[in-house]
This record gives C-alpha cells, sequence and structure tokens, in this order.
C-alpha cells in the first residue's frame, strides 16, 4: 500500500513537472488589459468628421493617466483653432469621449502621459522584469483606428532583437536632426517579428501570462532614426522599453 502511495505521488509530481501551472492565458489576460486600452484622439466640432482617432494609450497609474507616444500628440491643440484632445473609453458601439490634458512628455523616447477627465479606470501595471530575445509578448491597440469600429486588435510575437535606437550613418552630412539627437542621446528599444500599423502607436506591449506591460509600440520615431537610410522601409515593428515610460510617471507630481 506504502508503495503504490510513493508511486501516485511520484506521478502526480512528474506530471506537475511536465506540465506547469501557469499564469492566465492569452484570452484571459487579453479581457483582463481590455478596459484599460483606450484610443487618442482630437474633436473639433466645426470640423467633418468632427473626431479623429490618431493612436492609442493605455491607463496606469492612478486610473487617470493614459501613457502614448509622444508623437500620437498633434501640434494644433489650442482653445483658438476649437481643436480639443480626447480620448475615446470603451469599445464598439458603447463609447464615451473625454476630455485629455498633456501631464509630461519625454521627447527623447517619444513618450507621454496625458490626464484624463471623469471617474478612474482600471489600469495596466508597469513591469521592471528583464526583456530577453526569443520571449513572446502581446501588443494591443487600435491598428487602422475606428475604420472598422473601436475595437481593440492584439497581435503576438517574439522579441526579435534588443537593438540600437539609431544605425549610424556613413557620412554626418546623410544625416538628419533627429537621427543626430538619437545617436547623440543613444539608447536601446526591441525590435518585434510582428507587423504594427500607425494606429498602434502607444500601444501596450506586455506579458501574455501577467499583462504586465514591457514597451510601448512606436511607429515613427524609431523608423525615421534607424531605417532612414532604407529605400523601402521595412514592416519591422518597435517598442520603447518601459522603464522610460516609468521614469517619467515618477517625474508627475
Amino acid at each position: 500500500m506504502n508503495k503504490i502511495r510513493i508511486y501516485y505521488h511520484s506521478w502526480l509530481w512528474m506530471l506537475a513537472i511536465a506540465f506547469p501551472v501557469s499564469a492566465a492565458s492569452l484570452p484571459d489576460t487579453i479581457a483582463k488589459i481590455k478596459p484599460s486600452i483606450i484610443a487618442i484622439g482630437t474633436y473639433n466640432r466645426l470640423a467633418k468628421p468632427t473626431s479623429q482617432i490618431l493612436g492609442t494609450g493605455f491607463i496606469i497609474g492612478n486610473g487617470n493617466h493614459v501613457a502614448t507616444n509622444a508623437h500620437v500628440i498633434p501640434a494644433n491643440i489650442s482653445k483658438q483653432n476649437k481643436v480639443r484632445l480626447v480620448v475615446f473609453v470603451g469599445h464598439g458601439s458603447n463609447i464615451e469621449m473625454r476630455n485629455a490634458t498633456i501631464a509630461a512628455v519625454d521627447e527623447t523616447h517619444d513618450l507621454a502621459i496625458l490626464s484624463l477627465s471623469g471617474s478612474p479606470l482600471p489600469p495596466l501595471t508597469i513591469s521592471s522584469k528583464r526583456v530577453r530575445e526569443g520571449e513572446l509578448y502581446a501588443f494591443t491597440g487600435f491598428p487602422i483606428g475606428a475604420v472598422l469600429g473601436l475595437n481593440p486588435v492584439t497581435h503576438r510575437g517574439i522579441i526579435s532583437s534588443i537593438t540600437p535606437v539609431a544605425t549610424p550613418a556613413q557620412s554626418t552630412k546623410t544625416l538628419s536632426i533627429k537621427q543626430l539627437k538619437a545617436l547623440k542621446n543613444s539608447y536601446r528599444v526591441y525590435q518585434l517579428d510582428a507587423t504594427a500599423y500607425p494606429g498602434n502607436s502607444g500601444s501596450p506591449v506586455y506579458d501574455p501570462n501577467t499583462g504586465q506591460v514591457i514597451a510601448i509600440i512606436n511607429k515613427v520615431l524609431v523608423k525615421k532614426t534607424k531605417e532612414s537610410l532604407l529605400s523601402n522601409p521595412s514592416a519591422i515593428t518597435y517598442a520603447i522599453p518601459a522603464k522610460y515610460l516609468k521614469a517619467l510617471n515618477s517625474s508627475i507630481k
């Protein structure tokens, strides 16, 4: 009897090794993080259409802050030209528009944090984990804005490379101002083997098991600094490490 019990427990132990209990599956994680994914845009009651989707953002911190890319925020926001910065909360046909203001900007890493009006929303956690090449992550956002309705879309891919944000040119004469700045303040970004679209700018890149954010999709800054030497820029997707967002968030008082 004791032998049978020993064999039984040994068998259970081997099963636990072969099939470890994992955290939430990707479908569960997507369901958990979707309420934190919002669209960023503008509203002008005199324009047609009155609203425009410019990119993606996600809720962080106290539930009233939104993280996104700095380039997503248009330069023409002012009371004079009647253009308001807004966020669109909710999905499908159940959409709520809220006013937003700029809380902090990091031009070097193309990051911005907005403050939004209204009741707090569920924030995502910014991860401090070490990211390694070959690890699988997911990102959720609005790749083509509201063309197909305001429904967040999820993609996944591995970290194919951790690479410098800018590639040196053979001659400084061919470098743009943005390239020179990027080379002077060089840092590393994540390269993913998944295709993102302009509307994905500002999307969170997160652990498919925990939903914790490790990076922010960037479809503009890295392309201009890293791929300007290519006559046909690639479909490679880049992301800014979350540690820079964490630092920017800490600067808000």
